[in-house]
């Protein structure tokens, strides 16, 4: 009589918990939504943490339900192998909980992981589309997207042919990237004619400061969208960086203002107006080539390009280049190698957590077949039983793989779907890979590394003669 009353006050606990859980999960991701806050990757994780709690307090009480002896008629083999996970909730709930975890690790952290070669040739990717990124050591001053401009370094034509460039003039400053572990004070100042990025399309906007137009981004920075909009006094200019460098490098956020000095020792600001979304770009800001020649007339030439080349020609594209400027000191990386650099501070970190996770789904897997063999090996007497009122051997192993394959799939769904809340800033952010086909496997060798164990535990334990178990109790 104790147990009828104390199962249902448990799991009405544990199903106001789980409500709440929910409820709060919904609200964070509302607010997230409504107020456009979707690059806030905390509150989403907070809502997938909350979430978990909840599938977690919803399995509770779904254990305490089932322990109600007025669920027991009508029940299936299957059903009564679920209710029968109910005699160690403890035991049971420990098992869903660490698969549930390792689950919410392995999703939530695996869709954050970046690969620089998806999509590469597409503008909307971190490379924007381009072949190459260069850097020379003495500026260029000859226009390269122009047959006199090639000419004047000997640049065949017809080598050539549909090769288009994106110069940079350059003001040297602090690294702002990933690869500097310091916080930057002055960055790296990039010079461009905003409408040769416009025309293309190149790169992805994370997003744009409050009250500007984000149709594209780019022209922002030109004196007629970007002084008037985007800079609110004479003194500031916009200016856009990478989203990794604004919140991590240099510890800010858009429409903060990052203050410098010019050639002729005065003042002057720079807004952040737009955060690219993981692009080569990283570690500088982006200025107007207007803004930049007016604060640093010195700076003459170009020294940074992006070169636009056929996939198919890149290599002689770079060879072509790289003998005709050797003078210049020009250094022609290709966009893919310089975007895996940066991804690959993100990748270690995320690996590291992501070997946690698969850790915590081993422990779970392994130690769903131990919980098995622990549970029937207690219950050798009441299998006998069954087996001496006719049930089969066969149906006595569907019943505890029915038992524990059910911990199994509330613990692996109860994961996945919090994690897929946590990760819907990747989702919803442009040009951003989800790995499916990794974690697909993953989750899929941890359903069936659980499905073995509990098969193998099963047929361990059912070995022997269970009639003796039943004369000895």
């Amino acid at each position: 009589q104790s147990l009828l009353t104390s199962s249902p006050t448990r799991g009405l606990r544990a199903g106001l918990l789980g409500a709440g859980g929910l409820f709060g999960a919904l609200a964070l991701v509302g607010y997230a939504l409504v107020k456009h806050e979707t690059a806030a990757a905390g509150l989403f994780f907070g809502a997938g943490a909350l979430l978990l709690i909840s599938a977690l307090a919803f399995t509770s009480a779904l254990l305490s339900r089932l322990e109600c002896s007025a669920t027991a008629a009508g029940l299936t083999l299957a059903g009564m192998g679920l209710r029968s996970a109910t005699r160690r909730r403890q035991r049971s709930l420990a098992t869903v909980a660490m698969l549930a975890c390792g689950s919410f690790l392995i999703v939530s952290i695996g869709a954050f992981r970046l690969d620089e070669n998806v999509n590469a040739t597409q503008r909307a990717s971190g490379t924007g589309g381009f072949a190459f990124l260069g850097e020379s050591a003495l500026p260029i001053t000859a226009d390269l997207n122009t047959t006199r401009g090639r000419e004047s370094f000997g640049l065949d034509a017809q080598a050539l042919t549909n090769v288009s460039f994106v110069p940079f003039r350059v003001r040297d400053g602090d690294d702002a990237s990933c690869l500097n572990l310091n916080r930057a004070q002055r960055p790296r100042l990039l010079g461009v004619k905003p409408e040769l990025l416009a025309e293309r399309g190149a790169f992805s906007f994370a997003s744009v400061a409050k009250g500007l137009a984000a149709e594209n981004p780019w022209l922002l920075l030109s004196a007629k969208n970007g002084a008037n909009a985007a800079a609110s006094t004479p003194d500031e200019i916009p200016g856009i960086a990478d989203e990794a460098s604004i919140l991590w490098a240099l510890g800010k956020k858009l429409g903060d203002t990052l203050e410098f000095t010019d050639e002729r020792g005065q003042p002057f600001r720079v807004r952040l107006v737009g955060a690219l979304a993981n692009s080569i770009l990283q570690g500088n800001i982006v200025i107007a080539e207007g803004h930049f020649t007016a604060h640093f007339p010195g700076e003459s030439g170009q020294r940074m390009f992006l070169v636009d080349a056929p996939a198919d020609r890149a290599p002689d594209v770079a060879a072509q280049l790289t003998r005709a400027l050797r003078d210049t000191g020009l250094e022609l990386t290709p966009a893919t190698r310089r975007l895996a650099q940066f991804n690959a501070v993100q990748n270690t970190y995320l690996g590291t957590f992501q070997v946690l996770g698969g850790l915590g789904l081993l422990l779970g897997s392994v130690g769903l077949g131990v919980v098995v063999l622990r549970n029937v090996l207690e219950r050798r007497g009441e299998l006998a039983l069954l087996l001496a009122v006719g049930f089969r051997p066969r149906s006595l192993q569907w019943l505890l793989v029915s038992e524990h394959g059910a911990l199994l799939l509330l613990g692996l769904g109860g994961g996945v779907v919090a994690a897929a809340v946590a990760v819907l800033p990747a989702l919803l952010a442009p040009g951003t890979p989800i790995p499916v086909a990794t974690l697909g496997l993953t989750l899929g060798g941890v359903l069936v590394n659980g499905a073995v164990w509990t098969l193998v535990a099963t047929a361990l334990a059912l070995r022997g003669n269970l009639l003796d178990a039943l004369r000895n109790n």
